[in-house]
């Protein structure tokens, strides 16, 4: 396997996350958006936001997550670029996890960041398991991006395919936000949650590249 590819595909998609108006910023300001708007429509009562507070940030994680996908693979059909990655000989799935992987890098890894600030609005107590819960959610987030991965390569050729990939990724989803948001609860499961996340997420990283990388042949063809 040569490196040099696969590096500037890495490259070619940092600067793709961050093109496009205020690039990887959009899923930021979704994500606290989000966050900020469901207090004011549930009410302040603590117990209830510390009842609901994980699960609603998975989900607006989740759905956060989708807001960019559509930039991963879209232009390298456009301009050729998928069929020159498809000529170097590198295998076509390292080339789509290096590519998500920068995706998340540069727009899934600063929701992570931002959770615990986020959390402090839903009556989270201001300890270290906060920033227990933002490793959990950079995990979580990392397995969002590589299954809306295999959307945004099923839809590479197909314009404003937003929608076609939520349809494709929201299913692919729905484990690592359950696990994920039943590993900040104190209900039963909890303590081995984690544990599933991580497995989730393991499973996502060893399947959704090769997924990835057959939808892409198709695209080329």
């Amino acid at each position: 396997m040569r490196p040099a590819p696969i590096l500037s595909a890495f490259r070619q998609a940092l600067g793709e996350a961050w093109a496009g108006g205020a690039g990887a910023l959009l899923p930021l300001g979704f994500f606290a958006g989000a966050a900020v708007l469901v207090p004011l429509g549930i009410g302040t009562d603590p117990q209830t936001l510390r009842a609901v507070g994980p699960g609603i940030l998975w989900v607006a994680l989740a759905l956060s997550s989708l807001v960019t996908l559509e930039r991963v693979f879209q232009a390298d059909t456009e301009d050729g670029a998928l069929d020159l990655w498809l000529q170097t000989g590198v295998p076509a799935s390292a080339v789509a996890a290096a590519k998500t992987f920068a995706h998340w890098l540069a727009a899934g890894l600063p929701l992570a960041l931002l959770s615990p600030l986020l959390a402090l609005m839903f009556q989270a107590e201001a300890s270290a398991g906060l920033l227990r819960n933002a490793a959990l959610y950079g995990l979580g987030g990392l397995a969002f991006y590589f299954w809306g991965g295999v959307g945004a390569a099923l839809s590479a050729t197909v314009r404003r395919g937003g929608l076609l990939i939520s349809l494709i990724a929201l299913p692919l989803y729905v484990p690592t936000a359950i696990f994920g948001a039943l590993s900040m609860t104190q209900g039963p499961g909890s303590e081995s949650a984690p544990l599933f996340l991580a497995a989730s997420t393991l499973f996502a990283l060893a399947v959704a590249p090769f997924a990835m990388a057959a939808a892409l042949r198709l695209a080329a063809d």
